[in-house]
């Protein structure tokens, strides 16, 4: 056991130094996002729920709209899922937002509508894992709780040199308590958006880091090249294909809409009308026929593609004008789909453009 505790302190002694290396650049690099203006509960754990899987730029409008409409945790907990879903639309990950409902309502039940202070209680919350629950901690009530995700997994895992894969739990474990001892009190939430910033805009995902301009590139076990091979991953499965047919119905200036089942992908959202497999142009004007839409011209045809983490949708789109518009069927016009519905965009990536 001393044995393995001295190698693990040897693979990651370099972690010692990032809090005076990092803290300074920080302070003069950090990137001005609206989330990063305070150190309100609601406010940090709304962007860290809106930025798993999602790309900063993409979030800076929704963030901003969200909280305008539900500025705080009762306005949350109270929503219309209607609502939700429509400020959440084109974010993907819809259960996200359920979740936060959730999540906001157990706040108000548990702990009277005041955000939890320690971390074992913001980790019980609905959709919170191991990094929200660290982030949250550590910027709002200053705890030295590292939020792990990818960035630092990259970061740690290029500053040390170390080869083990970071899609096993025991080296995330590893990184995360290594990570907890050097956390400099009195400016932990500094120190994990440091640690955020470093990965986002420097040691990068995707292409080449700037090792340049790296604040810990003195201490970089991987600056003279070894950084292509880390961080070492488990290799994904391939996704999942699945063949559509979507019907985009078009009757008197609306489309036609339903509601998905309950459970599952995009559970509970709104659709296109949809079957598995690829229908000919007559097959689908049949269906449409036994639908009881009556259909007559045939608008046109188009291939779309959208990609969910695990299965790859690959969609034969046809536009269908039809004469009847039966009740089983939700029909809306533009404003409707502008203002109230929340359509997928793989959904979306069907429409034709005089109905976006």
């Amino acid at each position: 056991m001393e044995r393995k505790d001295a190698m693990t302190g040897a693979l990651f002694a370099p972690l010692s130094v990032l809090p005076e290396l990092l803290l300074p650049w920080y302070v003069q690099n950090a990137r001005d996002l609206p989330w990063r203006r305070d150190r309100e509960p609601y406010h940090v754990w709304l962007s860290e729920i809106m930025l798993q899987q999602t790309r900063v730029e993409a979030v800076r409008g929704y963030y901003l709209r969200f909280l305008t409409a539900l500025p705080d945790i009762p306005a949350l907990a109270s929503a219309e899922p209607e609502l939700l879903n429509k400020l959440w639309e084109g974010l993907g990950y819809y259960s996200r937002v359920r979740n936060l409902r959730t999540a906001a309502q157990q706040i108000m039940t548990d702990w009277g509508g005041e955000f939890p202070t320690d971390y074992a209680a913001i980790r019980a919350l609905r959709g919170v894992g191991d990094y929200t629950a660290g982030a949250i901690a550590s910027i709002c009530f200053d705890l030295p709780t590292p939020a792990v995700d990818g960035n630092v997994l990259r970061v740690v895992s290029r500053l040390t040199g170390d080869c083990r894969s970071v899609s096993d739990a025991g080296t995330r474990a590893e990184i995360r308590e290594a990570l907890r001892e050097v956390y400099p009190l009195g400016r932990c939430g500094a120190f994990t958006q440091a640690l955020m910033e470093l990965g986002a805009v420097v040691c990068v995902p995707n292409g080449a880091p700037d090792c340049a301009g790296c604040p810990a590139g003195g201490v970089c076990r991987s600056r003279a090249g070894d950084w292509r091979r880390l961080p070492v991953r488990a290799e994904k499965k391939p996704r999942r294909q699945e063949t559509l047919t979507v019907l985009v119905l078009h009757c008197d200036g609306r489309i036609a809409l339903r509601r998905r089942k309950a459970h599952g992908l995009l559970a509970g959202l709104w659709e296109l009308p949809n079957v598995p497999g690829c229908l000919s142009a007559a097959q689908t004007v049949a269906l449409a026929e036994d639908w009881g839409l009556h259909p007559g011209e045939l608008l046109g045809e188009t291939e779309r593609r959208h990609i969910f983490t695990h299965v790859e949708w690959n969609m034969h789109c046809c536009h269908l004008r039809c004469r009847e518009m039966p009740p089983e069927f939700v029909w809306a016009g533009p404003a409707l789909l502008r203002e109230k519905y929340a359509l997928p965009t793989a959904f979306r990536k069907c429409l034709i453009s005089d109905m976006q």
